[in-house]
């Protein structure tokens, strides 16, 4: 993971506490916006909103769609920190001023708070979701 280590705890902080309460506790709530900035209230109303939908194909392959707030979905990859969307390229790759978007980050939120939907779909569908992505960014 690429994250910086104060991110992974600070997940990790409110994956524990959300598992003890099914709360996550305003200095942990502090601290995402501390960390994430901007990003973190956007990224817990799409938790809220069960946004967050973790794709599975037979091989084991994952990824997440997240339906952003504009009605648009985007595809996500935690395993290396990638979104589909603009505010990732721009914000993150481009300017560096944030970690990640907000989807990125309601991923792993609803990571930590066991908030994922679940979709299995076949390689083929895989496959297409993958191209699809591709066509939209050329």
């Amino acid at each position: 993971s690429t994250l910086p280590a104060v991110a992974e705890e600070l997940l990790r902080e409110i994956k524990k506490a959300f598992q003890e309460s099914s709360h996550v506790p305003d200095d942990l709530l502090l601290g995402l916006k501390f960390i994430f900035g901007p990003s973190a209230v956007p990224a817990l109303d799409l938790v809220d909103q069960r946004c967050v939908t973790r794709v599975t194909a037979p091989s084991g392959r994952t990824l997440y769609q997240v339906l952003g707030s504009s009605g648009k979905l985007y595809t996500c990859y935690s395993s290396c920190h990638f979104c589909t969307c603009p505010a990732f390229e721009f914000s993150v790759l481009q300017k560096s001023e944030s970690l990640l978007c907000k989807h990125i980050l309601a991923v792993y939120l609803s990571q930590a708070m066991g908030a994922c939907q679940e979709l299995s779909v076949s390689e083929e569908q895989l496959t297409n979701i993958l191209l699809a992505e591709e066509e939209d960014e050329g």
